[in-house]
């Protein structure tokens, strides 16, 4: 079992460490390695837990992808009765689909345990964390780390895998390289609305759901066309909380299709930028929550 007195990652280069208090003083990219270096050795404890009975993990792991494989099978029953959804095909439904869940579903098990903190706000077991010489983010994304989760991932690339050889795409240099950088980009940019939603509750306990409309809700949304929302629905997916920059913006480029809001071409391939914002954004709420957080109780 990890020791979670001294989680701190090993310093490339010799020499001293840097201590554990410098706060704020201490450079970024040293945080984030020490972030990084906790969140691995509580998921590897967390992992060793849960393959101590690996019977009881694949059966659950095969639940699981039965159970996310019901949203696809619903598409599949529409498509009995239409060959178009908001002039779409089946394959580019799929690939909405795929890579939707994908980047819902790796998010959802690097930080998904982040949405128990209103729990640990009123249970007070927050204090625990951040006594610790450990990033309390790092510890609450890790707390209860499960690879059952890998369920929705899995699923989600057969889906994916399937569209991408049933579409008849013309595949050139930019569209190759667009899918991984979307499955990336999303993925950061679902990990940044877990956490993002979850500092609501520094303020607002019961914002768990708030979040959970936006994670789960936003990733149903996603796995249809933008052709058939309303086009206030879908700037507000663009210009609001951007999880257009997920699939539909590069989808356009990579299927083809239209910008049924006729945006330029650069929002396409600007899922990067988009994600990096959703993290720097996530990164600040969580930085004033974290200072507007007094206890519990008082």
């Amino acid at each position: 079992m990890a020791d979670l007195r001294d989680l701190r990652a090993p310093a490339d280069p010799p020499g001293p460490r840097l201590p554990l208090d410098l706060g704020d003083r201490e450079p970024v990219l040293v945080r984030t390695r020490r972030a990084l270096w906790t969140w691995w050795l509580i998921a590897g404890m967390w992992t060793r837990s849960v393959m101590a009975y690996r019977a009881s993990f694949a059966l659950m792991l095969g639940a699981g992808i039965a159970v996310t494989s019901l949203d696809f099978v619903v598409l599949v029953l529409m498509f009995r009765h239409t060959d178009r959804l908001g002039g779409w095909s089946l394959p580019e439904l799929a690939f909405l689909y795929g890579t939707s869940g994908f980047a819902l579903g790796v998010a959802n098990l690097l930080v998904g345990s982040v949405d128990a903190l209103g729990e640990r706000i009123r249970t007070g077991t927050l204090d625990t964390m951040l006594i610790r010489p450990a990033p309390a983010l790092a510890q609450l994304c890790a707390e209860r780390f499960n690879l059952r989760r890998l369920g929705r991932p899995l699923q989600a690339t057969a889906v994916l895998v399937w569209s991408l050889t049933a579409l008849p795409v013309h595949w050139t240099a930019d569209r190759i390289l667009l899918v991984p950088t979307l499955l990336l980009c999303g993925t950061v940019i679902f990990g940044a609305v877990y956490i993002g939603g979850a500092t609501l509750q520094f303020w607002w306990g019961e914002a768990k759901e708030l979040q959970n409309s936006l994670t789960y809700g936003g990733a149903t949304l996603l796995h249809y066309p933008p052709t058939i929302f309303a086009r206030e629905l879908v700037a507000g997916v663009v210009f609001g909380i951007p999880l257009a920059f997920v699939n539909w913006l590069p989808a356009l480029r990579i299927l083809d299709r239209p910008d049924p809001l006729g945006l330029p071409t650069a929002f396409q391939y600007a899922s990067p930028a988009a994600a990096l914002l959703c993290a720097l954004a996530a990164a600040l709420a969580w930085r004033a929550g974290l200072r507007a957080y007094r206890s519990t109780g008082n």
